[in-house]
């Protein structure tokens, strides 16, 4: 199957179980594919730039499935763990596991401060500010890897708040990455890249 005609069934997919348990808003399901799906796949942008073979992603407070769920179709290489500790979320995301029979993508329901596992690259998006998302990312991921923040305005602020938190775990914010989503209105947001 081409990957347009896979994303069109993803989307349907999703549509159907957000119609049951509001994982967006209604407003949203409109601008699925320009807010959350291209969203999602813009770090591309920094994917291009580095070897997926065999690594493994988690990505903290998934909710309903962005950038896990685009992420683990767009890179079968990689093994996606979808993080989030709402159960409806999370059974939502493996109803959509099974409906689109991905292999490499993987669940946990449990909050991030609970795991002890380590991962070569962990995302985060639209879950809280880079302080505390960098909190509990960076105890989780493995020396040399890479932290993915998305975020959209107050991209200054928020890295100069999460100084002291970076400090701790010996991180260093190596790139920012600016992107548009295509919608009519001015969506600027940006890929805060954190390396240990």
């Amino acid at each position: 199957m081409e990957n347009k005609e896979f994303y069109q069934k993803y989307m349907d997919v999703f549509l159907n179980q957000n119609s049951k348990l509001n994982l967006i808003s209604k407003n949203d399901e409109k601008f699925l594919w320009e807010k959350h799906i291209y969203d999602s796949l813009a770090i591309e942008k920094f994917f291009n730039t580095i070897n997926l073979e065999g690594k493994k992603l988690l990505d903290i407070g998934t909710g309903g499935g962005f950038p896990s769920v685009p992420l683990a179709i767009t890179y079968p290489q990689l093994e996606v763990f979808a993080l989030d500790s709402i159960r409806k979320k999370i059974n939502a995301i493996e109803n959509i596991k099974a409906e689109l029979d991905l292999k490499n993508l993987h669940t946990i329901c449990e909050r991030a401060e609970k795991l002890t596992d380590k991962f070569d690259l962990i995302t985060s998006r639209a879950v809280a500010s880079l302080n505390i998302i960098a909190g509990y990312a960076l105890p989780l991921l493995k020396k040399g890897g890479y932290f993915i923040a998305y975020k959209s305005r107050k991209t200054n602020e928020e890295i100069h708040d999460a100084k002291k938190i970076l400090n701790k775990y010996q991180a260093k914010i190596v790139n920012i990455i600016e992107y548009k989503l295509p919608l009519e209105e001015e969506h600027t947001r940006n890929l805060i890249i954190i390396q240990k």
